[in-house]
């Protein structure tokens, strides 16, 4: 989650463990956009970080999605394990996914 931006985040910033990533998640989906005082929730969920630390967390998370969406970030070319055409499928299909 947001592992390609983090590494461009200031030196200051702490780094994020991959239990906190899944808390962060969790918490996203817990209290979203209409939740008064999201940040500060997100961030007592995740523990060890502040509301604008999650906050920040969330706008690279942004940022990585809109690279992925806008075919700035190219697919992964897999090892194929069966025939190449479920390949084929698999990348259409994930060329016109939208995840926003």
């Amino acid at each position: 989650m947001a592992s390609g931006s983090l590494s461009q985040q200031k030196q200051s910033d702490s780094s994020w463990t991959p239990k906190q990533n899944k808390l962060f998640e969790k918490a996203l989906a817990k209290y979203d956009k209409d939740t008064p005082d999201r940040w500060v929730n997100v961030a007592k969920a995740v523990g060890g970080k502040s509301a604008d630390e999650v906050k920040r967390h969330y706008e690279i998370l942004l940022e990585d999605l809109r690279h992925i969406e806008s075919g700035r970030v190219p697919l992964p070319k897999y090892k194929s394990t069966g025939s190449s055409t479920n390949v084929d499928e698999e990348e259409r299909l994930l060329k016109y996914l939208k995840l926003n």
